[in-house]
């Protein structure tokens, strides 16, 4: 099953993606210019074999709901989200205020 749905976050709307799978779940929240995701996300192909490409995007590791995604401290984020002032160990909610 696939549930979107808009969160408001400092005035400004997101998209969550709740993707479930068999014995896991893909969680997403985006905006226009980037993204953070669950522990599925692949930081190091982003940042090598994908970094003409400039993805904005972070990733938390062990969250089970877009609520925890949004709470949690960011385990990696790609050299384009650092571009912008986005660190590892930031939460999702601190990491989404400087995608906009």
């Amino acid at each position: 099953m696939i549930e979107m749905s808009p969160i408001e976050l400092n005035g400004h709307t997101f998209l969550s993606i709740s993707v479930r799978l068999p014995k896991t779940n893909l969680l997403v929240v985006t905006s226009d210019k980037g993204y953070i995701m669950c522990g599925a996300l692949d930081v190091a192909l982003l940042n090598e074999k994908l970094k003409d490409r400039k993805v904005i995007a972070g990733r938390a590791v062990g969250v089970k709901t877009i609520e925890q995604l949004l709470e949690a401290p960011l385990e990696s984020v790609t050299i384009e989200a650092e571009n912008l002032g986005i660190t590892a160990g930031m939460s999702g909610k601190e990491a989404l205020g400087k995608m906009v």
